[in-house]
């Protein structure tokens, strides 16, 4: 009675103690245990220690097996700490003593969904990974792990967008494999003179750099007010951040050839190209204190 007063009270701990000292008493009634593990279950529960209200509702379950509200704090617990078939199964056996127990209907109900999702995401992971597999057999360098100074640099990337687009689009976005046995990487342009960026969700590997500038410059974007950005005056370049180079990119090349040079490092799983105005002041000064290969 004390720890149901504490637990009225929103005073969980104290309520945890009380329920702790009935327990001490080692009464005889299977009953009385199971509603005092029961209940210190539910204060550990609103407490956060879900771990040991779990043990508590399987302890209540040992004194009695059709206790409903133990099976319904299992369940719950279940859930909270993503164990979602167990929580699942807590629940079919919770509604074979009640078919109408609202609580449990809805636990299962959000678990099963989420389990699906769960066994959604590793399929997806799995196939991502077999993906990244096939970059050695197409001669492609793939950094697995970003550097500090790479953390820093894509940390700066949101402050550029173009009409809508967030440089963070990048993240959402894998390597997959096409119905073609084609990799399809997503890509992001980057225009440092006005600090804009262009993400392409699927580059197919096989595809030139100037299909999709004419797509992507077929109409000037409203930050271009000079009118500069046209397919045939821009330079394509990426940066070899190790020793501080850069490399031009041949626009008719595709995005493989790009990809398979010697000091191309595919970072984060999103390629990444540069592209400036042809002689432009801005590219002068970009260019002044990198060394350059130029095609």
């Amino acid at each position: 009675n004390e720890g149901n007063e504490y637990f009225k009270e929103k005073d969980y701990s104290k309520a945890v103690l009380s329920y702790t000292e009935g327990l001490k008493k080692k009464c005889q009634d299977p009953e009385l245990g199971a509603v005092l593990l029961t209940n210190r279950a539910a204060a550990q529960a609103r407490l956060g220690n879900y771990r040991s209200a779990l043990n508590d509702a399987i302890q209540a379950r040992r004194l009695k097996p059709s206790h409903l509200k133990a099976i319904v704090r299992g369940a719950l617990c279940h859930l909270e700490l993503k164990n979602f078939s167990e929580a699942v199964e807590w629940c079919e056996e919770g509604l074979q003593i009640d078919p109408k127990e609202k609580k449990l209907l809805e636990v299962r109900a959000k678990a099963s969904k989420l389990k699906v999702n769960v066994m959604a995401a590793s399929r997806a992971c799995c196939a991502c990974a077999r993906t990244v597999l096939l970059c050695p057999e197409r001669n492609i360098k793939v950094v697995l792990e970003p550097s500090n100074e790479e953390e820093e640099m894509s940390d700066g990337l949101p402050e550029m967008s173009l009409d809508g687009f967030h440089s963070d689009n990048a993240l959402g976005a894998k390597v997959h494999l096409d119905a073609d046995g084609s990799l399809n990487w997503p890509v992001l342009f980057l225009y440092p003179e006005h600090e804009q960026t262009d993400f392409i969700a699927a580059f197919q590997e096989n595809t030139r750099f100037i299909d999709h500038l004419m797509v992507m410059f077929a109409e000037l974007p409203p930050w271009d007010l000079e009118r500069k950005y046209l397919p045939s005056n821009l330079e394509l370049y990426f940066e070899d951040e190790e020793r501080a180079e850069m490399h031009e990119v041949n626009p008719e090349h595709t995005l493989l050839q790009m990809l398979q040079h010697h000091r191309y490092f595919v970072k984060a799983g999103t390629p990444t190209v540069l592209a400036f105005v042809k002689r432009s002041p801005f590219s002068k000064k970009y260019f002044s204190s990198k060394k350059v290969h130029r095609l």
